[in-house]
């Protein structure tokens, strides 16, 4: 919201026409590019504005500018109406003139999240630290954790197919999605867990391509700085120190239960162009 032109409501309407998403902000912003101050939280119907003094790490809430409560009633409705959706008696309850608790609005809302029916748009700044906090709130509140997701599909050796719920109790799955170099420690390959428990110095095996990996060290990766650690679960996400044969896509497994995972579909080039010299 801190950048020239910034402008809220017209990526929402965007959202809209342009992805056919059926975009429900979550928040509307106290100013916007170098006035940009806070966020107004709809469901609370808070002001909250970050300190500036110690770069967002500390905010209060307050009022709603007297110049933005007719906007912020009329988006708190929209908002209200979606969650009433939700359910005949939320509905039923919206319809008779009653007020839906924070609890319900909030639960009905994951419920439609859930569901694919609506997307919840939060705003803010990252240079300035301000709405990252309740940005990563909304994630936890509304986004699906593994659990409320279907098992993974992938293909057995007898290519049946297989499935991997997010468990720890289940064997060991995992996709590598990104190989980055470290100009310390070499390659890193970075993987999420679907199933399972992994310990460094373990060996895996990629299912891929039929090879056996040691996971030498593991390590959580936080921007640029990197955290040792001994073991990950299903549902995190981590990168490898010294796997030698993977690639974006692969599949890394337990030995004595293999299995492929669907790998990543990168769609093709729209535009190609190359260079020559001139002589």
């Amino acid at each position: 919201m801190d950048r020239t032109g910034a402008n809220f409501l017209r990526v929402v309407e965007q959202l809209k026409t342009r992805l056919g998403a059926n975009a429900i902000p979550l928040q509307l912003p106290v100013g916007a590019e170098e006035n940009f101050t806070g966020v107004v939280d709809l469901i609370k119907m808070k002001a909250i504005n970050w300190n500036e003094a110690d770069q967002g790490m500390t905010f209060t809430y307050e009022e709603v500018p007297a110049n933005m409560q007719a906007d912020c009633e009329e988006w708190r409705q929209n908002l209200v109406e979606a969650a009433a959706e939700a359910s005949e008696e939320l509905m039923e309850k919206y319809l008779g003139g009653e007020d839906l608790t924070e609890e319900e609005i909030k639960s009905a809302l994951r419920q439609r999240v859930l569901a694919n029916e609506i997307i919840l748009v939060t705003c803010g700044s990252a240079f300035k630290n301000k709405g990252v906090q309740a940005m990563l709130d909304a994630v936890v509140e509304y986004l699906p954790a593994p659990t409320d997701i279907p098992a993974i599909k992938g293909i057995n050796p007898d290519e049946t197919e297989g499935e991997r719920h997010a468990s720890d109790e289940e064997p060991f799955s995992s996709l590598a999605f990104k190989i980055a170099t470290d100009p310390f420690v070499g390659n890193l390959t970075f993987f999420r867990v679907y199933s399972g428990v992994i310990n460094s110095g373990d060996t895996v095996l990629n299912s891929v391509r039929q090879k056996r990996e040691r996971f030498g060290r593991i390590v959580q990766m936080h921007a640029n700085k990197r955290e040792e650690i001994k073991e990950v679960r299903a549902g995190d996400i981590a990168a490898a120190i010294g796997l030698k044969d993977v690639t974006t896509g692969d599949t890394l497994c337990a030995i004595d239960a293999p299995i492929i995972l669907e790998r990543m579909e990168f769609p093709e080039p729209v535009i190609s162009c190359c260079g020559r010299t001139k002589n």
